[in-house]
């Protein structure tokens, strides 16, 4: 297909004989690319040059990052008939600038730079005396400003005034050139200072300290892993914030604990897109993370029974368990209020069942029950039962009175002795009661380090918050507190650090 200029009404082809028979060396050029990984001063007057081209042209289907690589310039708009080189900027051949079949880009002249050209010859130093009138001739065609001038070099004289024209403007250039790299070496400085304050991949990259401050997790690589792990349940990146994003607001609401507000704030995004991305990753993270709240079985718990447990019950020791309790608003509805009523707390809370390993991973968490509701009942009605087999050792508070259930299952439950009307405990019962305090308390160390790891449920929780979720039988606060049991699972364990450190 023969190639042709797309200038406004312009008619040159390829294969046009009326081109060729001009005799003239004829082209066609292409719109210059802009040499955005080059130093920044050839950076800038590429990209100049192209937007110089691009608006010479004048064509809707033509811009700046689109440029079809058939629609090409001929000859014909240049004063040489081709263009000039592309750090020569102030030549008229930089950019098109003849017949191009609008008024909107002026057409540039040569007279000017001319002048230019012709003042920086004569700055050159003269040569010595030439030994022959050839030589002289030759000169002469070289180096224009000779003592013996031609016909020819007449019309080129410098004219005085022109001269000062020109030199008042390329001083207001060389300030404005220094001007706009100064600006520009600002505006590098800028931008990283800012790319520094933007919580991004990049403000947590290779900072253990500050990915274990806002996440909660010990390290940046454990914190992509679980971004690769939910990456394709999130929506797609076309929203104001990236999807690692998302998973660090959702991490610092959790851990933080910071105001709705304050993180859109933090995000440069709205307070209805914050809560909407903390609903959807919270949603994201329980389905891919509640699996590693994982019942383990007896043998792999065997395998690494800490040797206190060893020495005080035998290895059969499966779980330990307990409940705590988080503080809710006040319910309008009086049932509800009734029923999340804690006389424990005198607040009204969500009671939650929890359930540790001898090792102190979390391997049971229950859903969210009224503050009202008795140790007893969770414990018979959540789920935990069915996880017992035969053989396994339970220990648990004075309140777990389920030692009838749990036999059902062939278990066995520990809970310290009651005095049962004798003004005190026997001593064999004294002792027994003070081993079982001294592993039982384990529990309540994970449940304190689970709360202080994700400050939010220290907090007041919304009553939105305890509504079941749309379809299902859980609330978001039941999700909010199962991905905070399983991020701490993936944390260093409490009590294996302290039985290290005895």
């Amino acid at each position: 297909m023969p190639r042709t200029c797309c200038i406004i009404n312009c008619t040159s082809r390829e294969n046009d004989s009326r081109v060729k028979s001009t005799g003239n060396a004829f082209g066609f050029y292409r719109i210059p690319a802009w040499k955005r990984n080059s130093p920044s001063h050839v950076s800038e007057v590429t990209k100049r040059r192209r937007m110089a081209w691009i608006a010479a042209i004048r064509r809707p289907n033509i811009t700046f990052e689109n440029t079809p690589p058939h629609m090409l310039v001929c000859s014909k708009h240049f004063h040489n008939g081709k263009p000039a080189y592309e750090m020569l900027e102030c030549d008229p051949d930089w950019a098109p600038s003849l017949k191009l079949g609008h008024t909107e880009v002026k057409a540039s002249t040569t007279a000017r730079f001319d002048r230019l050209k012709q003042r920086s010859k004569s700055k050159q130093p003269r040569k010595g005396p030439r030994s022959s009138g050839a030589e002289t001739a030759h000169a002469g065609e070289i180096h224009p400003v000779t003592t013996e001038t031609t016909a020819e070099s007449q019309p080129q004289q410098i004219n005085p005034k022109h001269e000062d024209e020109d030199l008042q403007e390329c001083k207001m250039c060389s300030q404005r050139l220094q001007e706009i790299a100064h600006l520009q070496e600002e505006n590098l400085v800028l931008k990283k200072e800012l790319s520094k304050k933007k919580l991004d991949m990049e403000f947590l990259k290779d900072e253990n300290s500050k990915v274990k401050f806002y996440t909660g997790l010990p390290s940046f690589a454990l914190l992509m892993g679980v971004l690769q792990q939910i990456s394709p349940s999130l929506p797609d990146t076309d929203r104001k914030i990236s999807q690692f994003q998302m998973l660090l607001l959702t991490l610092m609401r959790l851990r933080l604990n910071l105001p709705i507000a304050h993180i859109a704030h933090l995000f440069d995004i709205s307070r209805t897109t914050t809560s909407t991305v903390f609903n959807i990753t919270v949603n994201v993270l329980y389905a891919h993370l509640s699996p590693l709240v994982h019942w383990p079985g007896r043998h792999c718990i065997q395998a690494s029974m800490p040797h206190q447990y060893v020495e005080m019950f035998g290895d059969r020791v499966t779980v330990i368990i307990d409940c705590f309790e988080l503080f809710i608003e006040r319910a309008q509805n009086l049932r509800a209020m009734a029923e999340t009523y804690s006389t424990y707390k005198s607040r009204h809370t969500m009671k939650y069942l929890i359930g540790i390993t001898p090792q102190g991973t979390i391997s049971f968490i229950s859903k969210g029950w009224g503050g009202r509701t008795s140790d007893k009942r969770i414990a018979e009605t959540s789920g935990f039962l069915q996880k017992l087999s035969p053989g396994d050792i339970v220990l648990a508070d004075r309140g777990f009175d389920i030692r009838e259930s749990v036999a059902l299952m062939g278990a066995t439950l520990k809970i310290p002795e009651f005095t049962r009307g004798r003004s005190q405990l026997q001593a064999k019962d004294v002792e027994d009661t003070r081993k079982l305090a001294h592993v039982r308390i384990h529990v309540e160390r994970v449940i304190g380090c689970l709360r202080s790891k994700y400050t939010i449920l220290n907090d007041t929780i919304r009553l939105g918050f305890v509504v079941p979720c749309e379809g299902e039988n859980m609330t978001l606060l039941d999700k909010i507190v199962a991905v905070s049991c399983a991020l701490t699972n993936m944390c260093p364990s409490v009590v294996v650090k302290q039985a290290s450190d005895e």
